[in-house]
């Protein structure tokens, strides 16, 4: 897990060069930046200045966390002193949140006892560097969940059109599917009986996302598309099917983080190919008609 610049603004509050090029990176390319932060899972948090009441924007990893909550670590790089965003948190603790795709506003609590103690031994499972860090400080490096706020509405989407934002959503379900084949073809499952912990959270919160995801197509998108498409219906029909298939798969993997790796990694490759030829089907078909006149 790369630590993203944690004292990330200058004496004035605005981010530095090196934070501000993430940033505008980040959202220009909907979550995904180059260099040394490639294939990282970060996001875009918003504070309060603890002192001067003013927002920050500083991007900083992130670790999935199941429903609707992710974690995110006050590393500072190992720094004996807590990042700047992680004490405007603590003075004001509603945040605003940029995965790239949604931007949603969120209530940040800071983990204590055994329940830092537990997202802390995940972190450091998954990635000894956390580790690294707190060894070059005194202070207990804090870990911080950021619980989304529910909002009346659809969500906030960073897209121009209807067509662009379903493109959008399946990219970053491409994106977070190819890092968690990577990090099972990485994972040392030597003496384990399973994949660890961290791993099993990525993929069981991969699966309830991608759940809600076609759950809400099934609801929502596609009466509204079948209401006024009336030649949508074969494609639709096929689309709903494909949900069908593709739920039965998440549950095999679901089932299967929790035993051997091995039958983990090939349930990942069959949702891999049976998801990815549904969704580049669903943008073939239902971009021209979101984005119709």
């Amino acid at each position: 897990m790369p630590d993203a610049n944690d004292d990330s603004t200058s004496a004035s509050g605005a981010p530095t060069d090196f934070n501000q090029r993430i940033i505008d990176e980040f959202r220009a390319r909907h979550g995904r930046v180059g260099g040394f932060f490639e294939g990282a899972r970060l996001l875009l948090l918003t504070t309060t200045g603890a002192r001067t009441g003013a927002r920050h924007t500083t991007p900083v990893g992130y670790l999935p966390d199941g429903g609707d909550r992710v974690l995110v670590i006050a590393s500072a790089g190992g720094s004996p002193r807590h990042p700047d965003w992680y004490r405007n948190l603590l003075a004001h603790p509603h945040v605003t949140v940029e995965s790239g795709v949604f931007t949603y506003e969120a209530r940040a609590v800071v983990l204590t006892g055994a329940d830092r103690d537990r997202a802390w031994e995940r972190a450091v499972a998954g990635d000894p560097g956390w580790a690294a860090y707190q060894e070059k400080t005194t202070r207990v490096i804090p870990v911080v969940a950021l619980h989304e706020i529910p909002r009346e509405g659809p969500p906030r989407i960073a897209a121009g059109s209807p067509g662009e934002a379903i493109k959008v959503v399946h990219d970053a379900f491409r994106r977070e599917l190819a890092l968690i084949r990577d990090e099972m073809a990485n994972a040392d499952t030597s003496g384990r009986a399973g994949l660890g912990a961290q791993l099993r959270v990525n993929c069981l919160t991969f699966c309830q996302g991608l759940d809600r995801h076609h759950t809400g197509e099934d609801q929502a998108l596609f009466p509204f598309l079948a209401d006024r498409h009336p030649r949508a219906a074969p494609a639709l029909a096929r689309l709903a099917a494909e949900h069908t298939h593709i739920a039965s798969l998440v549950g095999e993997l679901r089932n299967a983080v929790t035993g051997d790796p091995a039958t983990a990694r090939a349930e990942v490759e069959r949702l891999t190919r049976a998801l990815e030829a549904h969704l580049t089907y669903e943008e073939e078909e239902l971009i021209p008609l979101l984005d119709a006149p």
